[in-house]
């Protein structure tokens, strides 16, 4: 795979969407079946602006390419949260940069792209999923369901240099940059021309058109502040401050788990079973300090209203650590995911406790399936993840996670944070035996030890890890579904004896699962038992019903045992 990331431009990025659409029924390897469908009803506000999910990527690896902010909207996000920029916009960035074998571990940091070039995506991908909005919705788009909240760092030396100037003010108004004409251009002709022929969309172009023509040239209203790990504090509330005053944009700080402290971070960590995780206590000795965060926000809260802004913060950063350089280079390391889910919400509660719920929280921290319903009914919300879509399941699992959010009736409107609530989460998530803690997950990796083609490079680690290579997933699927029948009929494919190894096979493919990164393995073993046992004479009926004549043939195994 190549090192260096290299744009598509816009046109082609078009012709491919339409090209997939067209002839696969998905976009970027997104089946149709997966998008996510907006029951156009429910919408949480984020300040000033509002989203119909509550969910998003966070800055990081999902959203740093147009192609990848593309298939996050397909699966439910709502609330883009940009991949940070800052002033170092020529970085050379040592591969690999992430290591997601469970907890997720980063020696990245800010875009791989000059300004220019991202801003180029971020333009491109704003058009992009309003015309995507309203070819799939068959209507005219006149305010998108979606939210562009960008971020930058990581001093305010930095951000007020006339390239970061030009970024920021070219996302807040892109008629600054002749490039939002163009792509308008482009795209209307594009459209005009056909570009949905064939497809499911077709005859829609007329309110497209109108769609493209109604795009608004402010691609941002809200930016999120992210700092270096050590940023004094008068640094972190200068940066906001220029943010709310001068660039009139809604803000969150992004704030770091060293807020709780060493002593209570590490004592976390070791009661769930992270006691590998090498922290360095003046690391925590020369990060925000927690009375300085909290006098720091007030005032930050106060020159908010003062500037009719909105003000809030991001939970959290990652977690620097020791880097055992096993596998990323460098001597740190900075940690996400699981591992985060008990900080960062321990961090929200002394937030929320400060604020007495009124300080707005938009959350990344170690978020899944199994932890973001309890999250957006405490009132928590935008919730972003990276880590998780890393993982088996992929871009697939925000849809889940929109779903779940979209189950829950009260949290929609709520505007503060439920306190008791998120007490009751903490405690929850402070359990050994729970979902943060390191033995739910366990120990084992689904990893197959082929190598990773350039292309077409999904596999089933289950099929791969299986000496005969069984196509467990379909028989799984169809057991689930009650089909024992043709889940035994496909298993009789390559497995001539199941009623033997749904007994005693050594099960590798187990071993190998992907729902290790949910609530445990499938008992795959178990199934193809169940198939023989249930399955067979269903099976025997169907396959039987015209046996044909009987003969006098008789066959005999020989080596068969006693018999």
């Amino acid at each position: 795979m190549a090192d260096l990331m290299r744009p598509i431009p816009f046109s082609e990025l078009l012709a491919r969407i339409s090209g997939e659409f067209r002839n696969h029924d998905s976009i970027f390897s997104i089946h149709k079946d997966q998008f996510y469908k907006d029951n156009g009803k429910k919408k949480v506000k984020v300040f000033s602006e509002t989203a119909s999910t509550p969910m998003g990527p966070a800055a990081g690896p999902h959203t740093q390419l147009c192609q990848n902010i593309v298939a996050s909207y397909l699966v439910g996000a709502r609330f883009i949260e940009l991949k940070t920029v800052q002033i170092m916009d020529h970085l050379e960035i040592a591969k690999p940069c992430i290591d997601a074998r469970d907890e997720g571990y980063n020696v990245e940091w800010s875009t791989e792209y000059t300004l220019e070039k991202a801003y180029d995506e971020y333009l491109k991908a704003w058009i992009v999923l309003h015309i995507i909005e309203s070819a799939a919705e068959n209507k005219v788009i006149e305010k998108p369901s979606f939210i562009f909240n960008m971020s930058c760092g990581y001093n305010l030396e930095g951000i007020k240099q006339e390239k970061m100037q030009i970024f920021i003010d070219s996302m807040i108004d892109s008629g600054k940059k002749p490039l939002f004409d163009e792509y308008i251009n482009e795209a209307k002709a594009m459209v005009s021309d056909g570009l949905f022929d064939g497809s499911d969309w077709e005859g829609r172009e007329e309110k497209v058109l109108k769609t493209i023509d109604n795009i608004s040239k402010n691609i941002c209203h809200s930016v999120t502040v992210s700092t270096m790990h050590g940023c004094p504090p008068k640094e972190i509330e200068a940066i906001c401050s220029y943010l709310l005053t001068e660039k009139k944009l809604d803000t969150f700080v992004k704030l770091n788990p060293t807020l709780l402290g060493y002593d209570t971070v590490r004592k976390v960590l070791d009661d769930l079973g992270y006691g590998y995780v090498v922290l360095k206590r003046e690391s925590f000795e020369h990060d925000l300090q927690l009375a300085d965060a909290k006098a720091m926000l007030h005032r930050l809260v106060d020159l908010a209203k003062k500037e009719g802004r909105k003000f809030g913060v991001k939970l959290t950063n990652t977690l620097g650590n020791v880097n055992p350089q096993d596998v990323l280079p460098g001597d740190e390391r900075y940690g996400s995911g699981r591992i985060l889910l008990p900080l960062s919400s321990r961090v929200a509660l002394i937030l929320s406790e400060e604020f007495d719920g009124t300080l707005p929280i938009s959350y990344s921290g170690g978020v899944s399936a199994l932890s973001v319903k309890d999250l957006f009914e405490i009132g928590i919300h935008p919730i972003t993840l990276a880590t998780d879509m890393l993982h088996p399941g992929g871009y697939t699992k925000m849809k889940q996670l929109c779903e779940i959010c979209n189950e829950s009736s009260l949290a929609w409107e709520k505007e503060t944070i439920d306190i008791s609530k998120l007490r009751k989460f903490v405690e929850k998530v402070s359990d050994p035996k729970g979902i943060a803690g390191k033995e739910f997950r366990g120990t084992k990796s689904a990893k197959v030890g082929t190598p990773l083609s350039l292309f077409d490079c999904y596999v089933a680690p289950c099929v791969e890890a299986c000496p005969i290579h069984q196509p467990i997933p379909e028989y799984v699927a169809l057991a689930g579904e009650g089909r024992m029948a043709e889940a035994l009929s496909l298993i009789y494919t390559s497995n001539a004896l199941p009623n033997i190894t749904g007994w005693i096979c050594d099960h590798q493919c187990q071993n190998h699962c992907t729902r290790m990164d949910y609530e445990g393995p499938v008992e795959i073993r178990e199934v193809k038992r169940v198939c023989a046992e249930k399955g067979f004479a269903e099976y025997k009926d169907v396959m039987w019903e015209n046996p044909g004549e009987p003969t006098d043939v008789k066959a005999a195994v020989i080596g068969a045992g006693p018999a």
